[in-house]
């Protein structure tokens, strides 16, 4: 049976008032999905006929994160003998007294447009850094169902940037457009949850072992719950990755290629070589299939490369051989003679190459298929105004990504 825990019990209070707009936020497995949905199962339950909507950015990540996880979980703990019938093709379910909680995507036009047809007392907006504010506001108008419920939205997230509407909002109490203080701030209302104070509800050594080991940067985000404070001129920010995150990149691509960006030095105690993996998909979406950076020998990230291509059925191994010449094709081939292989060669500046990368990342066509935390750390915080730490893992994305949309274009990149 489901025990709340200090922070649950909190929110609840929270959530049980009436303040019209609530985010959770905080770090990884702190429990804010459960208990934002918890909260919405008892609105459903206490008055026959409302309707509520979980939304998310992808329909598919809210039907296997949120209705056939998080709410499964939630049905199973804290309310074991109440019955409901799902409609799996429209996608909501059905209590007893005929309350429903639907779940919904915003990245499909047809069907957003068809679940935003109706009117909620309930919309809870799941993950919602990855949201654009225009898309939440556009949600917020179906917020208008009559019932004898305070109607209300939910927020919950990972805190990202500084910069991103949910900080602005809930956090700097000011307009996320004008920038200027809200009129009515107290219609809005923010508490940290962090996975510390969920620590009973979690697998053994999740914290120490998992969240502790994670970057600086990333620690601040998944265990303590920190905003970032977004580097000035940065060419990527965390949210815009977060938008485009995908749980797998299509069975079939067009192209796979790996990058490569070899350490100056070699061994356990020297810089990281960056080895990336990415994507052309036939859906004209570019995709980041994994980040594999090592510290090793050349023989060590020549071999890992090797495996890497069959694994990953990839048609070319690129890589930038400023440093290392012609050692590193004759090294790869001796590993594996038959390897495509394409030298590189930067005359330009890390930042002029990174940008024409980032360019297509603004346009929403590129998809990262997972999670890669040391990765996006270096991405979202190399700038041309802080260029004295070296971006290996992000270097390697650049040239991966530069040769497949070199392939899509069809034009050739010149490099001055």
């Amino acid at each position: 049976m489901w025990q709340k825990t200090p922070d649950q019990q909190k929110a609840l209070k929270l959530l049980g008032s009436n303040v019209p707009n609530i985010l959770l936020y905080g770090g990884s497995r702190s429990g804010k999905t459960f208990i934002l949905i918890y909260a919405i199962v008892v609105r459903a339950l206490k008055v026959p006929q409302s309707r509520h909507i979980i939304l998310r950015y992808r329909g598919n990540s809210v039907m296997r994160s949120v209705r056939m996880d998080t709410f499964a979980k939630v049905m199973k703990l804290a309310f074991p003998k109440v019955t409901f019938k799902e409609n799996a093709a429209e996608g909501f379910v059905r209590f007893a007294n005929n309350s429903e909680i639907w779940f919904g995507g915003l990245d499909n036009g047809d069907r957003s447009d068809r679940i935003l047809g109706r009117e909620f007392a309930t919309v809870y907006f799941n993950e919602c850094s990855e949201l654009q504010y225009d898309a939440v506001n556009t949600a917020l108008t179906r917020l208008a169902q009559k019932t004898d419920l305070v109607n209300k939205a939910y927020f919950d997230c990972n805190p990202c940037g500084r910069s991103h509407w949910t900080y602005q909002l809930f956090i700097n109490r000011c307009d996320p457009v004008s920038r200027t203080a809200l009129a009515h701030p107290e219609l809005y209302e923010a508490i940290l949850m962090n996975p510390g104070g969920n620590r009973e509800n979690l697998p053994d050594g999740y914290i120490e072992r998992t969240l502790m080991n994670l970057s600086e940067q990333q620690k601040k985000r998944f265990l303590f719950g920190e905003w970032a404070e977004d580097v000035e001129g940065a060419l990527w920010k965390i949210s815009d990755i977060d938008r485009n995150r995908v749980l797998a990149a299509p069975d079939n691509l067009q192209k796979v290629v790996i990058g490569i960006d070899p350490a100056v030095s070699s061994g356990k105690s020297s810089d990281f070589t960056g080895i990336s993996v990415c994507g052309l998909g036939y859906d004209g979406y570019f995709y980041v299939l994994g980040d594999f950076s090592m510290q090793g020998t050349p023989l060590e990230w020549c071999s890992c490369a090797a495996e890497l291509f069959d694994r990953f059925h990839a048609s070319l191994v690129i890589a930038e051989v400023n440093n290392g010449g012609e050692l590193i094709e004759s090294l790869l081939r001796t590993i594996s003679p038959y390897i495509p292989f394409k030298a590189v060669r930067a005359f330009d500046s890390k930042i002029r190459r990174a940008e024409l990368v980032a360019a297509v990342y603004e346009q929403n066509k590129v998809r990262h298929a997972g999670r890669f935390i040391e990765l996006e750390d270096e991405m979202c915080s190399y700038s041309p105004l802080r260029t004295n730490h070296s971006p290996d893992r992000m270097d390697a994305l650049v040239w991966a990504l530069r040769e497949l949309i070199t392939k899509a274009s069809g034009k050739k990149f010149v490099i001055v």
